[in-house]
């Protein structure tokens, strides 16, 4: 049959189970975007920028069953959404992105939009493809999704020449597509080794993190039957529920909260599910596992990568951690779980109780916020939260209760995430509650994307925390330096700015205000109206992960740097700087 590679990509996104594609159309992606105009099944989805679409494909992958889908112009296109791509590839999102190409069939120099597209995708994505071919457009994005969700997932890259979706040519059929995917074997007797190791310890910790988002009962199995504290990375929020008993917080070593700390002190052998130990999870690598540790990941660069690792387990946690449990539970009783239980109820409850006696001066006090928002919440509501200090706020004060989900940005840290992603999530999910935690900073980045949910009637809220300026780096700034540079934040009219993008508008801008603050926003949300909740947030007492990651790496340097770093905080404070 006569056909267009548009009508073939069009078709295979079909196949895959795509619903939504991202983007923004131009001449070398029209053909396409007709295309999809006339699914059936997709949803075209236009953003303000490339960027954005990048954040709302990543977060449909991570909060629903289907793979999210960017459809973009080449050059421009492609570098305009880099940032969320590369935030993909580190996290291990899948994500197609498909982007037209220049013309092949003309030998011309000097195309528009002529540039190595491959090349500027290569360090960001798993594999990168380029149809040259009609018979080849379905197999190859078939073969794309299969790369994208195997393994350690990841973003892909598939580039389609204009000319291609323009012209017809000759098919001679329309293959199936083969979604079975293979998964490693798991090693038996690594299982029964770690088995036996984790019934052997005296304190037993488990941490995990996104790897293990599948296996969450199969973990409180473990953690109930061995009276084992559960700690989580900050993208693995969520993966195991913030109201069980057993939940010790977010981290384990000087940057985490004192609930963690004291849970994980002393620990002897300790079980990490889907963590690859990086920096932000570790606060700047403070956090260090016993000597006996067992590794269980999909990504064997993973295991060993920075810590020894006696048991490496190399396989999907969906394979490995309910024969784990299994082996475990058979292994006599139960352990007595109180102890380790009230160590970390006492631990949370006195954290708490710290942040409300602070004075925060008129402003919104950042613990009676989350209290009053996780009141508010239903248990399955999902979080979203940009990069910066409010990022840590919500890994230490917020509780992402069982059926729950967290979505944030992690190893590439890219801020301008939040608002995108939120609207993305509402548009996919509009029966649950979908809320973002964003800073000024964060917000003024990707702001834009509230006119793509006024326009497809998405009730997504942002919390914006407005404190005037980038307060993670200021924070990091001043305590060394004792001054900050370049962090403090354009003024923004945020009632204005709601009305001008189609946004409902919330100001809370003190605590007294909150509890109706909060709801006001949420039932905006249920209208499918977009809410922008201004709150007056009090900055000025740090996080543990702030005040614990500094000093790690404080002590890291030699003596002379110590000093002269010190010295120099010191002298500025006195005199001034």
């Amino acid at each position: 049959m006569k056909t267009t590679a548009a009508a073939l990509v069009r078709h295979a996104l079909e196949r895959i189970g795509v619903r939504y594609t991202f983007g923004i159309p131009g001449v070398h992606n029209i053909e396409l975007y007709d295309e999809l105009l006339g699914s059936e099944s997709i949803t075209p989805v236009l953003v303000t920028h490339e960027g954005g679409g990048a954040f709302m494909a990543d977060a449909i992958s991570r909060a629903t069953d289907t793979i999210g889908c960017l459809v973009i112009v080449p050059a421009a296109g492609i570098t305009h959404a880099m940032s969320g791509i590369g935030e993909a590839f580190l996290d291990g999102v899948p994500v197609l992105v498909v982007s037209g190409g220049i013309r092949t069939d003309m030998d011309r120099a000097f195309q528009l939009h002529d540039v190595d597209q491959q090349a500027l995708m290569r360090p960001v994505t798993k594999a990168q493809y380029k149809i040259e071919r009609y018979e080849d457009a379905v197999p190859i994005v078939y073969e794309a999704y299969r790369t994208a969700v195997s393994g350690e997932p990841g973003p892909v890259f598939i580039e389609l020449p204009a000319n291609l979706q323009l012209l017809t040519g000759e098919v001679d059929s329309l293959p199936e597509a083969d979604f079975s995917l293979d998964r490693p074997a798991v090693d038996e007797q690594a299982i029964g080794k770690a088995a036996a190791m984790l019934a052997a310890a005296e304190k037993p910790g488990i941490f995990v993190g996104w790897g293990a988002k599948d296996v969450s009962n199969d973990i409180a199995r473990i953690a109930e039957h061995l009276g084992a504290p559960v700690s989580t990375t900050l993208q693995g929020l969520g993966v195991f529920p913030g109201d069980h008993p057993l939940h010790a917080g977010f981290g384990f070593g000087p940057s985490a909260v004192p609930s963690a700390r004291n849970a994980f002190d002393d620990c002897d052998v300790m079980l990490a599910v889907g963590t690859r130990f990086a920096e932000i999870c570790t606060g700047s690598y403070g956090a260090v596992p016993p000597g006996k540790l067992i590794h269980i990941d999909i990504n064997p660069e993973a295991i060993g990568a920075n810590h020894e690792t006696p048991v490496g387990i190399c396989a999907d946690a969906r394979d490995a951690v309910p024969l784990l449990a299994d082996a475990v539970t058979a292994g006599g009783e139960a352990r007595d779980r109180s102890p380790v239980e009230g160590v970390i109820a006492q631990g949370k409850s006195a954290y708490r109780r710290e942040w409300l006696r602070h004075d925060s001066r008129g402003r919104v006090n950042p613990c009676r916020f989350f209290d009053e928002l996780r009141a508010q919440l239903d248990d399955d509501a999902i979080v979203v939260a940009d990069d910066g200090n409010h990022t840590f706020l919500v890994a230490e004060l917020l509780s992402i209760n069982e059926g729950g989900m967290y979505l944030s940005p992690t190893d590439f840290n890219c801020m301008g995430y939040c608002v995108p992603a939120t609207t993305a999530v509402r548009m996919a999910l509009p029966d649950r509650q979908v809320v973002g935690i964003v800073g000024d900073g964060a917000f003024l980045m990707t702001g834009l994307e509230s006119v793509t949910a006024a326009s497809n009637d998405v009730g997504a809220v942002w919390f914006v925390f407005n404190d005037g300026e980038l307060a993670q780096i200021a924070q990091a700034q001043e305590m060394p330096y004792q001054r900050t540079a370049c962090t403090d934040v354009g003024k923004l009219d945020y009632e204005a700015f709601a009305a001008a993008t189609g946004a409902a508008y919330v100001d809370i801008p003190a605590d007294a205000e909150l509890c109706d603050g909060i709801a006001k926003a949420l039932e905006a949300s249920r209208e499918n109206t977009p809410v922008l909740v201004n709150v007056h947030i009090d900055y000025s007492k740090k996080t543990q992960f702030t005040t614990g990651t500094v000093q790690t790496n404080l002590r890291r340097f030699d003596t002379g740097t110590k000093l002269r770093i010190v010295g120099r905080a010191l002298k500025r404070k006195i005199f001034g700087s």
